[in-house]
């Protein structure tokens, strides 16, 4: 089993491995009651949860909650919110969130809110969970105008990355999480370029692969719980990726809307200076290689006035994570029109 600390006012442990949700007992023992929050197609892997936490002593039991982002609505939220009224959840209890990272964003909001704050624990069953949103206490639901708009700042007790629940991952949703992985590479640490260069599956190296995204993002979150500094440098990518999402209304799957992202952000930084063609081609040729689009079919001024209200934006600045050279974010702000007009013209079909 590997573990790797999230230091911060609340140091917490993401435990990554086989069997690492059986932990759920240890991490909750004394707790008088949980609720576990999951999809329907996580039944399984939720009604496990809800037998290790009763053996050890815990009362639980289970709400569902729509599957995807779906489940990311203030409806979706008021009505679970009521489940944990009828439950009887207080401040002495917490909220588990089994699944996707749609459900761990949805139950660490809904931790965050309910009686101003109970302890959650993420059980991420997806390689994006495991990765990124399970990780670093961002919680948040979607709205009409974008996605996560509206969320709150909530730390795990811990996260179990079970990686059991991979076998039964979908190859598609297993590449989406990819560029999670990738991005990590990209910013932070040159091996997970390396490994993903030597197989582009990352079915090879996918225990280290985690690891290695795991502490680049438990780094960036350690001493940036509110995102104003170095954990900015983990959205590199999603500016335009999150606008893509909003515009297919999330038909699209993340790790896609990254991918094309990234190669955006690639060509952005091309544009200005700071990347040198090698580094941006291998963006384009590394995300395709693993499966992922690398470009995208939209509508340019639409796409821009979503990023205009996308959460890293500041006033009416428009900033970008891009890269000095590769390992070397940087934030790009109110970049030139032209400079944005022949990124997009390098992504856009």
């Amino acid at each position: 089993m590997r573990r790797v600390p999230v230091a911060g006012d609340k140091p917490y442990d993401v435990v990554v491995g086989p069997g690492a949700q059986v932990e759920l007992g240890l991490v909750l023992a004394g707790t008088p009651r949980a609720v576990v929050v999951h999809a329907p197609p996580l039944a399984a892997a939720a009604g496990a949860a809800v037998e290790i936490l009763q053996s050890a002593g815990v009362a639980a039991g289970a709400v569902v909650v729509p599957d995807g982002e779906a489940a990311k609505t203030a409806e979706v939220a008021a009505r679970t919110w009521e489940e944990f009224g009828r439950l009887g959840l207080t401040r002495s209890d917490a909220v588990v969130g089994v699944g996707g990272g749609a459900v761990t964003d949805l139950a660490g909001f809904l931790a965050a809110t309910w009686v101003r704050g109970v302890p959650v624990v993420q059980v991420p069953t997806s390689l994006l969970g495991m990765v990124d949103a399970a990780i670093g206490g961002k919680t948040g639901i979607n709205t009409g105008a974008g996605k996560n708009l509206v969320g709150a700042f909530h730390p795990p007790a811990a996260v179990l990355a079970d990686t059991d629940a991979l076998a039964a991952l979908p190859e598609a949703e297993f590449r989406s999480g990819l560029a999670e992985v990738v991005k990590c590479g990209f910013i932070a640490d040159a091996a997970i370029l390396e490994l993903l260069d030597a197989d582009a599956t990352g079915r090879r190296d996918t225990a280290e692969l985690i690891e290695r995204a795991v502490r680049v993002k438990a780094d960036a979150v350690g001493g940036d719980l509110y995102d104003t500094g170095q954990r900015e440098f983990l959205n590199y990518g999603h500016t335009l990726a999150h606008a893509i999402e909003r515009v297919e209304d999330f038909g699209w799957r993340h790790g896609e809307a990254v991918a094309v992202g990234l190669v955006f952000a690639a060509e952005l930084a091309g544009q200005a200076g700071l990347l040198s063609r090698e580094d941006v081609d291998r963006h384009r040729t590394l995300l395709a290689a693993m499966g992922l689009p690398t470009r995208y079919a939209g509508d340019w001024d639409r796409l821009q006035a979503v990023m205009r209200v996308d959460k890293k934006a500041r006033g009416a600045s428009l900033r970008f994570v891009v890269l000095d050279g590769l390992g070397t974010p940087m934030i790009l702000t109110d970049p030139a029109q032209a400079w944005l007009d022949a990124a997009w013209s390098a992504v856009a079909l």
